[in-house]
């Protein structure tokens, strides 16, 4: 497993403890990231700007699933496979530096781990439309 891997595994961690609304992005940091002892000093940089800019532009990216999630409310979505949607797009869309395959191929590896094979499966199909609307967009 990459130290990236592990990276984006703390964010999602972070993510969801976000959503249960008891501590602040800072105290998530503290209490999450910074905890991660596997992540050298350059995936604990990649970990803090990807929840950072995740949270940042949690309403954009919360829009852009609604409109990719045909026939899905946002608050339907199991809240670990709306949080590695929300990496994924992020990274997809705000993290040029980041290949889409990987983040795609990240983000159903996480989906896997941490969900079910269904949610990978659905996270799959919402990051190929996630795909074909960026490379349109890039035309």
């Amino acid at each position: 497993m990459s130290s990236r891997h592990r990276a984006r595994e703390s964010v999602l961690k972070a993510l969801y403890a976000l959503e249960q609304g008891e501590q602040s992005t800072d105290e998530l940091i503290d209490s999450i990231i910074k905890k991660e002892k596997r992540l050298d000093d350059g995936d604990y940089i990649f970990a803090l700007n990807l929840f950072r800019e995740v949270v940042k532009r949690l309403k954009e990216i919360d829009e852009y699933i609604t409109g990719l999630a045909t026939n899905w409310k946002l608050d339907r979505l199991a809240i670990v496979d709306k949080n590695v949607l929300r990496i994924a797009i992020c990274e997809v869309r705000y993290m040029p530096d980041i290949p889409m395959k990987v983040a795609i191929n990240e983000a159903i590896e996480l989906a896997k781990k941490f969900s079910t094979n269904q949610s990978a499966a659905f996270v799959n199909g919402i990051l190929d439309k996630v795909m074909q609307k960026q490379t349109a967009e890039e035309k």
